[in-house]
């Protein structure tokens, strides 16, 4: 029997605000434990929540952005559970009527193009963090975390493969991060994804019964722990088990799923309003500043790069994976003359290439756009061969300065001058009568013998275009 993989994905996206959702705490991340908590945050008895403004503003700007209904007015709710690391015994949450409602993520995956419909978006605080290993036979409890905003982004059930999964991840990732919504960093857990997956037989339109794995917070983990996932079930029906509807957690060191606790429905949180939070009222006027906050979004920008600029839509997704990646590009580009093509070669080439090793966010990069756009305008006119251009990159890379001031310095400048190359090529030929005499008898691999001979008489420094035309021309015969 053929089996068809079923995912929905739940995606919690910490929201980039300086306080908590519902106190004034700070929400920065490394802090020594219980620092950021305050009285709101420890739930001592008599204190008021207050909803964050700005977490709500940072909703309905997501909500505009995959295209959603924005809840003119909705409410928070309880959501109880009992756990070490929720303070009061219920999480503040939406329920009935969140703040987005629907909209779509549009991503390529598999070669083809994917939507992928949204359930909706609600806001939530988060819960603290329960600390095992530094303490032995007990735990301990961080609540730093309690109380930071949280948008909960569910998505339909259809998604039906590992790589679509991931995709839609990823295309969410840079959607949060480009809109300023969220940092990303999912080392810190700002982004992380729960996993709904089911399997039923090829054809059958009823689901199966489905499994959450919680907290995955890399892609590579959850392409990894989706498709365990998928292989156990079906292995487990092949055997005549059934499928318990449970949370499981995935062990990256074992590359396995394992039972976390039997899995809640609604009914088992005993949602209900929450009788300390006025309803969340949006108005127009509200929805329309907001609008005005969101920038060119990563696909509209990716077409008009293809359009104005005549780039590849493989170019074109390179360059709009990040704001930031975007942001250096279109400075190189915009009002300077440079060639687009050139720009988008070094940057994904040399320059992603140095950052990667050096385990470097382009918002980090030690090379300004600036100083790339000098040395990209010397390898556009002529003044830097390739190889000198690499040398030269790497100088601003490690000591910085000027492309201009670099090739001066240490005389770099290509040699392009006509009767210069003239002149070297004649030598090298009344040098080396026998290999001429081949080269005319048809020997066409001794061309590459004099190409090295005249680079390393001029130092490197000859134009490489200019070098090969001169020089076939006068073996030739040609002058």
């Amino acid at each position: 029997m053929k089996w068809e993989l079923v995912i929905g994905l739940e995606t919690h996206v910490q929201l980039a605000t300086r306080s908590k959702m519902f106190s004034g705490s700070s929400t920065a991340f490394g802090a020594d434990p219980n620092v950021h908590a305050d009285a709101v945050d420890l739930a001592l008895p008599g204190v008021l929540p207050v909803p964050n403004r700005q977490a709500v503003a940072f909703a309905i700007r997501f909500g505009l952005a995959v295209g959603a209904n924005i809840s003119r007015r909705s409410w928070f709710a309880r959501k109880n559970y009992f756990y070490p690391d929720l303070p009061k015994g219920y999480q503040i949450s939406q329920f009935e009527n969140p703040v987005v409602q629907g909209g779509e993520i549009v991503f390529q995956a598999e070669g083809k193009a994917c939507r992928v419909p949204l359930t909706r978006a609600h806001l939530e605080e988060d819960a603290g963090k329960s600390l095992h290993e530094a303490f032995h036979g007990r735990s301990g409890i961080d609540l730093n975390r309690a109380g930071t905003p949280l948008l909960e982004i569910v998505t339909e059930p259809t998604l039906r493969s590992v790589a679509e999964a991931v995709a839609y991840a990823r295309t969410l990732h840079q959607l949060v991060t480009w809109i300023g919504i969220c940092d990303g960093n999912m080392q810190e857990g700002s982004f992380r994804c729960d996993a709904n997956v089911s399997v039923r037989p090829m054809g059958q339109v009823e689901f199966g019964t489905r499994c959450e794995i919680k907290n995955l917070n890399s892609f590579r983990f959850m392409e990894r722990a989706i498709q365990y996932e998928f292989e156990r079930q079906v292995e487990w029906i092949e055997n005549g088990g059934t499928v318990v509807q449970e949370t499981r957690l995935y062990d990256p060191d074992r590359d396995e799923t394992r039972a976390m606790r039997s899995k809640e429905n609604a009914q088992d949180y005993r949602y209900f309003p929450d009788p300390d939070q006025l309803p969340l009222c949006i108005d127009e006027a509200w929805i329309a500043a907001e609008r005005q906050h969101l920038p060119e979004l990563p696909a509209e920008m990716a077409q008009r790069l293809r359009d104005q600029m005549g780039l590849s839509a493989y170019d074109a997704g390179l360059l709009t994976v990040s704001r930031g990646w975007a942001n250096y590009f279109l400075e190189l580009v915009t009002g300077t003359g440079m060639d687009p093509k050139l720009a988008v070669n070094w940057m994904t080439g040399e320059l992603a290439a140095m950052l990667k090793r050096a385990d470097r966010e382009i918002s980090h990069c030690p090379l300004q756009p600036a100083q790339m756009l000098g040395l990209l305008r010397r390898i556009q006119d002529g003044t830097l061969s390739g190889k000198m251009a690499k040398e030269v990159f790497e100088i601003l890379w490690e000591e910085g300065g000027e492309a201009d001031q670099i090739i001066t310095a240490r005389g770099f400048m290509q040699v392009s001058d006509l009767s210069v190359l003239e002149s070297l090529i004649d030598e090298l030929m009344a040098a080396h009568p026998d290999q001429v005499a081949e080269f005319r008898s048809g020997k066409e691999k001794v061309f590459g013998f004099f190409v090295g001979r005249a680079m390393k008489a001029s130092g490197g420094r000859a134009n490489p275009a200019q070098l090969n035309t001169l020089l076939r021309d006068r073996l030739k015969g040609n002058h």
